[in-house]
């Protein structure tokens, strides 16, 4: 008997196959954009609102709580409306999910009170369509008599590998460049995209395919309308959150950069924190950098661990003593930024091309880990404490890390956070710093922006003494001035608080704690 080759069985024919294999291609974009709705509304609720923790943990909830439902309420969609009814959830995602985080951005401008609610709105609408598309894809599979083991593993294989694109892009590659509504809004047409190839491919077996065609367009021609439109959106809503024109504004891989002015006034706020206001920001840095400085006419080499505004390391190399500067920003375009934009490197004086200063991009722990260079002074100025991976740079093994890298008779100062509206926070860094080893002097300043503003001088002998005078010509200080920061009136008494550990983070708890109920 001569061997046949099997004959195929209908579905098996090359048109069905191009088919399986286009909704299979679905598969992976509809998980994909699924994914990519949760991860930005979870990052512009921690850039709203702070404590990334909380938000993305009860965002996450909310999405895959939402996700049940839908998945429930897929099995009231009869057979016959399959195919239609996942080309309208399809819309209604890629229209709600890509237009979510410019309207977000709006609502927080204009209604902040009600934000919560509208945002946790959004999350349950968008979860329930989410949590619709896999079981009408699994059913269109079915329909299609794909063997069932198949079926599932195909589906979840590629819903997964899905998942795992997003995670990766997103924060590498979409947040950085395209930000986080431009971004809602390109997912949002990957899904208008889709509904609209199934519509298609599937022309044949819907009854009123006309209609279906009408909306796509439709919904195309809104998401394409925001995409063009989202940037100025979004800095229009900025603009009326910090109450000043933005005159720029970057999503990078680490943070969201704002700068407003008006008039004489520049303003830089990360995540919607305000760093600096270039009317009062010589009194901050006068008084982070000269106290210790003015002691330590032998200084030859600095270190700073953040201020990647290069305000700090502007008052530094006002001292010829220095012979040399490292600064270590994690954030490229934030150094960037202030070494090439001409009103901000007016204001930093170009510190940044003084050949006496090194940049380097990267993680401040990572690399105190790895270095082994020793400094006269370390000067740390990282942003609040406000969530747990600013916390971690706050620790008693960060502080561990920063006395190896400073000389026996060197001194560190820390920019502590307030010691009158976040005593807690405040008292807290002190502890830390003493429980690594250090002896502290605690001092504040008031700064018009912030208000009274704490910093931490560390030493490794209690031999620190503050100046008296000096050399150079200040804008703020001066003896008295000097004098008067070292003292604490009895309403910025030192609190009884644990230091700040790894494991229990304590410090961004305090943080919370004080700044719950103040407006900066």
């Amino acid at each position: 008997m001569i061997p046949t080759e099997p004959t195929p069985f209908p579905n098996q024919s090359k048109h069905h196959l191009a088919i399986d294999r286009a909704l299979i291609i679905s598969v992976f974009v509809v998980a994909s954009c699924g994914l990519a709705y949760e991860l930005i509304t979870g990052a512009l609720a921690s850039y709203l609102l702070g404590d990334s923790i909380l938000q993305f943990s009860t965002i996450i909830g909310t999405y895959l709580f939402a996700m049940g439902i839908g998945s429930h309420l897929s099995k009231y969609i009869k057979d016959e409306d399959v195919l239609q009814r996942f080309i309208e959830v399809e819309l209604l995602v890629g229209l709600i999910g890509g237009l979510s985080a410019t309207f977000l951005f709006v609502i927080f401008a204009w209604l902040s009170m009600p934000f919560r609610v509208v945002l946790y709105a959004l999350v349950l609408i968008i979860g329930i369509l989410v949590g619709m598309e896999i079981p009408l894809v699994m059913r269109i599979f079915n329909q299609r008599k794909t063997e069932f083991s198949e079926l599932v593993s195909k589906v979840l294989t590629f819903d997964y590998l899905g998942a795992l694109a997003v995670s990766l892009l997103f924060p590498l590659i979409l947040a950085p460049k395209l930000g986080l509504a431009r971004s809602a809004l390109l997912f949002g047409l990957f899904n208008a995209g889709i509904a609209g190839w199934t519509a298609w491919q599937f022309r044949e077996q819907i009854p009123k395919i006309r209609p279906l065609y009408n909306r796509t367009i439709f919904c195309m021609l809104v998401l394409l309308v925001g995409f063009a439109m989202s940037d100025k959106l979004v800095k229009w809503s900025e603009g009326v959150l910090f109450g000043d024109p933005v005159i720029y504004a970057k999503t990078t891989q680490y943070q969201r950069l704002v700068i407003t002015k008006w008039k004489d006034d520049l303003r830089l706020y990360i995540n919607g924190n305000l760093q600096f206001s270039s009317r009062d920001e010589h009194r901050y840095h006068e008084a982070l950098v000269h106290p210790i400085l003015a002691t330590m006419p032998w200084a030859k080499r600095v270190l700073i661990l953040g201020g990647g505004d290069g305000l700090a390391l502007r008052e530094v190399l006002r001292y010829q003593n220095i012979d040399h500067v490292t600064l270590v920003d994690l954030d490229p375009a934030m150094t960037k930024l202030f070494s090439t934009n001409a009103e901000l490197t007016t204001l930093n004086q170009k510190s940044f091309l003084n050949p006496r200063v090194t940049v380097i991009n990267d993680d401040a722990a990572r690399w105190l880990e790895q270095n082994a260079d020793v400094y006269d002074a370390i000067i740390v100025d990282f942003p609040d404490p406000s969530n747990f991976g600013l916390g971690k740079l706050y620790s008693v093994p960060m502080y561990r890390l920063v006395s190896r890298h400073l000389s026996e008779h060197g001194l560190v100062v820390v920019q502590s956070t307030s010691p009158y509206h976040a005593p807690r926070s405040y008292w807290c860094v002190a502890a830390t710093l003493e429980k690594a080893g250090f002896f502290t002097t605690p001092y504040h300043a008031l700064v018009p922006s912030f208000g009274e503003w704490g910093f931490i001088i560390g030493s490794k002998t209690p031999s620190y003494q503050p100046p008296t005078q000096y050399s150079l010509p200040m804008t703020f200080l001066d003896k008295d001035t000097t004098s008067a920061m070292f003292h604490f009136p009895p309403d910025m008494k030192r609190w009884d608080v644990l230091p700040n550990e790894l494991n229990n983070q304590q410090l961004v708890h305090y943080f919370q704690q004080d700044w719950g109920n103040v407006i900066r």
